[in-house]
């Protein structure tokens, strides 16, 4: 079991930018992949980006890239976010997960909010 707790959400104006964490423990061990996801109101969960808990081969949502970046932080059971170039179409209840090599992502945190303003 792995125990993932997110951090960094706040208000920002479109334009802004936002820095999420992810920190991990437990059977860190067993983590493969971290993935950031997003849901709004009303809406469908959706991914964001995902990285390799080896820090190497990362994925990017097409409406996220170009504009955000994941990152492992080396010295730290813990996964970043730089969210750049705020949208208001970003807002939403920020979630990471970790995924281990023979399973999917079961192990989820509680989620941090973000809010865009125009």
């Amino acid at each position: 079991q792995v125990q993932l707790v997110e951090s960094g959400g706040g208000l920002v104006q479109a334009g802004g930018s936002l820095r999420l964490s992810c920190a991990a423990s437990g059977r860190t061990s067993s983590i493969y992949r971290v993935g950031w996801f997003r849901q709004a109101p009303g809406k469908e969960r959706e991914s964001v980006a995902a990285i390799n808990w080896s820090g190497i081969n990362s994925y990017y949502a097409d409406s996220v890239k170009g504009r955000f970046t994941i990152s492992r932080v080396s010295d730290k059971n813990a996964v970043n976010l730089e969210m750049n170039s705020l949208k208001p179409d970003d807002t939403a209840v920020y979630f990471c997960a970790a995924a281990g090599a023979k399973r999917g992502y079961d192990d989820w945190g509680q989620g941090t909010q973000v809010t865009v303003s125009a």
